[in-house]
Formats: C-alpha cells, sequence, structure tokens
C-alpha cells in the first residue's frame, strides 16, 4: 500500500506521466467512433423498388406508376405493382392498397443517395427481408466487444499491460483495414467482430495503465480526462461522416491511425505496480529508475535500492501472480460482492445508453446535428460527475447518475411523440447522466479491485456492459407491441440498478489496494472505527439512568 508514497518520491505527476496519459488516451478518439460508427456507415437512406428492366418509364406517370403508396402518400419502399398504373394517383395515396397486386422488389432498389452516397445497407441492399442484418453486423461487433473484455482481461493480468495494449493496436489496424475492403457481408461482419474485440482492451487497459501509474488525488481528474476525450471522439465522427460520406473511406479513415498507434506504444513503460504484484521486484525498480529519470528526478530515483523495495512493497512482493483468475472473483466473498454489484451497473450504464445512441434516425433530425448533440452533453454531464466525485465521493455520483439517466427516459416514454423537441431534450440529458456514468464506473471498478485482478475485474464488467449492448436492440424490436414499451425497460433498468451501489465501499481519497488482503485489513479497520464510535457513545447514554437514580 505504500506504492503511492514511491510515486511521490519519483515526481509524482511529472513529465512521464503527462506523456504517457495522453500517448495512451489518443486512441480513444477513434474508439468512440468504432463503436457508433454504423449509425453513418450503416444508415439506411429513403429507397424504393427499382421498376423491371424492361418497364417502359417515358409515358404517363414513368417510375411511379410502379410504386404505391403508404398512408402517408409516400412510396413504398419494399413493394411495387405486379403491373404499372398509368392513371393520375390519388392524393391521399389510398390506391397503394387498392388498386392492383404488389410483388417485392425482385429487381433490387433505388436509393436516394443524396445523404448517403454509400452504406452497406446500398452495397449490399440489407432492406426489407434482409432490414435486420445491420443490426446483427452491429450486435456481433458488441459481441466481439464481450469476448475481447474476457480474452484481453485475464491476459493483461498475466502478460502485462504493455504487451497486450500494443497487440490490441495491432489487431484494430489490420481487422479495421480489412472491414473497408470487405468484399461481402460475410467478411465485413468477420472483422468488425475481430475490431471490437481489439477495442474493448484499448478501453480497458488505457483506463489501468494510467491509473497505475499516477498518485491518488489524481486518479478523478485522469478519468474525467480520459471521459473527455472519448466525447471528443463523437463530435469527430460527425464531421469526419460528414467530410467522408462514403462508407468504405470512413471505415479506412478511423482504422488506419492505429498503425501510428502500435508503433509508439512500443516506448510504453510497463506498470510498475504491476511488476510488484507478480512478484518482479527487478523489473519493478527498473521501471522506477526510468520513470525518475523522464521526471528529472535523478537523485530521488538513484535512492531506491532493492532492499528499500522489498521493505516498502513487502506485501506486494510476496504476492502471487497465480491468483490473478476470474475465479478468485468469486471464491472470495468481498470480492464475489462487488463483481456481483459492479455487474449490474455496468450492464444497467451500457443497456440504457446503447439504447438511445443506436438510433439516431429515429430523432427525425440531421443524424450528423444529433450526433453533435449527444457528443455535447458528455461535456457539462461529465464536469459535473467529476466535481461530485471528487467532493461527494463515487458512491454518490454512480447513484446520481444512474437515477437521473433512468427517471428521464421514464419520462420520455410518457410524453406524446409529437412533441420532438421534449422528446429529444430528455433523450439528450438521460443520453449525458449515462455517460457521466460510464465515466465513473471506470474509475470506480479500478479502484475498487485489487492490482492482481484489477484488469480482470474491469474486463468482467466491461463483458456485462456488452451483453447489455447486445440485448438492448432486442429491446428495442418490443416497440411494434407498443411504442413506448423500449423506453419504460431502458429507463427501470438504471433506476433499479443503482441501488447496488450502496453495497460497495467509497473509494474517494483511498490508496489503491494491491491484494485481497489489502481489501480485508480496509474493512476491518471500517469495522475498529465503527467500534470505537460506539464506545464513545455508550457513556453518554448511560448517563441519563445515573441521574434519574439520584
Amino acid at each position: 500500500m505504500a506504492f503511492d508514497d514511491l510515486l511521490q518520491q519519483i515526481g509524482g505527476v511529472g513529465r512521464f506521466q503527462r506523456i504517457q496519459i495522453a500517448l495512451v488516451a489518443l486512441p480513444l478518439l477513434l474508439m468512440a467512433s468504432h463503436n457508433t460508427l454504423q449509425n453513418f456507415t450503416a444508415a439506411i437512406p429513403p429507397h424504393h423498388c427499382r421498376p423491371p428492366a424492361n418497364a417502359n418509364l417515358s409515358k404517363g406517370r414513368g417510375l411511379g406508376a410502379w410504386l404505391p403508396r403508404d398512408r402517408q402518400g409516400k412510396p413504398e419502399s419494399c413493394r411495387r405493382f405486379t403491373s404499372p398504373h398509368w392513371g393520375p394517383p390519388f392524393a391521399n395515396g389510398t390506391e397503394a392498397n387498392s388498386t392492383g397486386a404488389t410483388e417485392p422488389c425482385t429487381d433490387g432498389w433505388i436509393y436516394d443517395n443524396s445523404t448517403f452516397p454509400s452504406t452497406i445497407v446500398t452495397e449490399w441492399n440489407l432492406v426489407c427481408s434482409h432490414r435486420t442484418l445491420h443490426q446483427l453486423a452491429q450486435s456481433l461487433y458488441m459481441a466481439g466487444v464481450l469476448l475481447g473484455s474476457l480474452v484481453f482481461g485475464g491476459l493483461a493480468d498475466r502478460l502485462g499491460r504493455r504487451k497486450v495494449l500494443i497487440l490490441s493496436y495491432l489487431q484494430t489496424a489490420v481487422s479495421g483495414t480489412c472491414v473497408a475492403v470487405a468484399p461481402n457481408f460475410p467478411t465485413y461482419c468477420v472483422f468488425r467482430f475481430l475490431s471490437g474485440m481489439s477495442l474493448a482492451s484499448t478501453a480497458l487497459i488505457c483506463m489501468t495503465l494510467n491509473m497505475e501509474w499516477i498518485p491518488i488525488h489524481t486518479r478523478a481528474c485522469v478519468g474525467t480526462l480520459v471521459g473527455y476525450i472519448y466525447s471528443l471522439g463523437q463530435f469527430l465522427l460527425a464531421g469526419v461522416a460528414y467530410a467522408v460520406p462514403h462508407w468504405r473511406h470512413l471505415q479506412l479513415l478511423v482504422s488506419v491511425p492505429y498503425f501510428a498507434f502500435f508503433i509508439y506504444s512500443w516506448f510504453f513503460i510497463e506498470s510498475a505496480r504491476w511488476y510488484s504484484s507478480s512478484g518482479r521486484p527487478d523489473l519493478t525498480l527498473k521501471a522506477l529508475h526510468r520513470v525518475a529519470r523522464i521526471n528529472g528526478k535523478r537523485e530521488e530515483g538513484a535512492k531506491l535500492s532493492m532492499e528499500v523495495l522489498q521493505a516498502s512493497l513487502q506485501k506486494e512482493m510476496t504476492t502471487s501472480q497465480g491468483q490473478a483468475s476470474a475465479m478468485l472473483l468469486l471464491r472470495c466473498p468481498t470480492l464475489r460482492r462487488f463483481f456481483l454489484c459492479l455487474s449490474m451497473l455496468w450492464f444497467a450504464t451500457s443497456f440504457a445508453y446503447y439504447g438511445l445512441v443506436m438510433d439516431l434516425q429515429g430523432f427525425g433530425v440531421s443524424i450528423y446535428l444529433i450526433q453533435v448533440i449527444f457528443g455535447a452533453i458528455d461535456l457539462p454531464a461529465k464536469f459535473v460527475c467529476f466535481l461530485v466525485i471528487n467532493s461527494l465521493g463515487r458512491r454518490p455520483a454512480q447513484v446520481a447518475s444512474l437515477l437521473l439517466a433512468g427517471i428521464c427516459i421514464v419520462i420520455n416514454g410518457v410524453v406524446p411523440q409529437d412533441q420532438s423537441i421534449v422528446r429529444t431534450s430528455l433523450a439528450v440529458l438521460g443520453k449525458g447522466c449515462l455517460a457521466a456514468s460510464f465515466n465513473c464506473i471506470f474509475l470506480y471498478t479500478g479502484e475498487v479491485y485489487p492490482t492482481v485482478v484489477r484488469q480482470i475485474g474491469l474486463g468482467m464488467g466491461n463483458t456485462m456492459a456488452r451483453v447489455g449492448s447486445i440485448v438492448s436492440p432486442l429491446v428495442s424490436m418490443t416497440a411494434e407491441l407498443y411504442p413506448s414499451l423500449p423506453l419504460f425497460i431502458f429507463g427501470t433498468i438504471p433506476i433499479a440498478a443503482s441501488a447496488a451501489t450502496v453495497l460497495l465501499p467509497e473509494t474517494l481519497n483511498q490508496p489503491l489496494p494491491d491484494t485481497v488482503q489489502d481489501l480485508d485489513d480496509r474493512r476491518g479497520k471500517r469495522r475498529r472505527q465503527q467500534q470505537d464510535q460506539q464506545k464513545q457513545m455508550v457513556p453518554l447514554q448511560a448517563s441519563a439512568p445515573e441521574k434519574s437514580g439520584l
């Protein structure tokens, strides 16, 4: 538990911390783009059936003769007349179901390419009976994120943060580039799945590596900074998607920079805290000496020797890395309680978050504008969350963000459909609260779990978040039964899950635990403090009967 003192001795938040935090966090700009990329690459433009190849479009109503109309008078997207109707159309489009037989679009579709010149939907005709396939692609991407959280989280606790992060950058660069040149839809799905795996690792290890190299008092600041970088990535996606509307070019543009991230990541310094918890004092000392030189604290670093290190980190040095396994989260009662509570928080946050952000076309306004608005709300929301985290604590911030998000979403479900401004405002406010919840839970999870299972714990939490993001599209389908039902479900889950926060410890201004024993020691210390307080209150309570006896 003395590792924070060593960090202060070699510079605290010095030149090394500022450089590495910036370089580790930079890829999160584009990770935000990948997560919601299909809002643009899989956008569904207006479309209607293509007439038969031998159709004569030069007389009468031309193309309109083949297109039945819906109740709003717009051309049907998935049906056409079996034979042309040359008469004038009815003003209200009632001839759609009353004049002539219709058939599916056997000759393909004609798309309105004014907003989206090319998407996977227009290229592979993922409309009508194949409409759910583009949702399948997003679910497969989230399934990749889920698997990546499980696989790479455990690897990072066994092999180290730096090695797994380097591998993740390379996999993202290669798989993302392969998505951009995919010749067919199945190939597209495979490489999107692989991209999801590696991007999950990038998000988790970024938070862990930064947290393990900074002192106690700056953890909330760094966590908020990382959250802001992710939010800026949402702004970036809106601008880049507007400038590069072709889906292959857009996919390539957000993937190629990961080759640069892969190259410079070789210069990262592995977490000294992970070295110490894995029983490697020589590498721990070497990493601390290197950081001291970068921070301009060469003399202070020279004072660190193997004897000093072993005396300061005796408990960490004797901890076996063999304890680092997912089963430890279930075998240890304290870790099991943390795991169950945090799993509910991760699931609820991601479930409601992706239920809102993956349906931008449903707001009825410009998709680019709503992307910017959804990104803009994160700025004040995360700042307020930071103030609460840093002053009141992690637990109040987590409860408040989930409760407010759930209330906004539930209220949105009872607002009439025609009040689009009110509904959009509530959705944006709810999304901001969920973004703040994400910011808090990343920090909270990293502080609750000890070093030996920190990456596994973050990985399992992120796994539950991906389960939520995979389930949310299925819940959206319940709108067929009742239009507001998805909103009621998306709002109720965060409200219910917020109750689990009361079972978690407050970590404000607490040093990071390195072992399971540290958790037990901290718990025992709190119990002793409570017992001392009770003992101090006993004489005060007993004084009243004594006076009455006199």
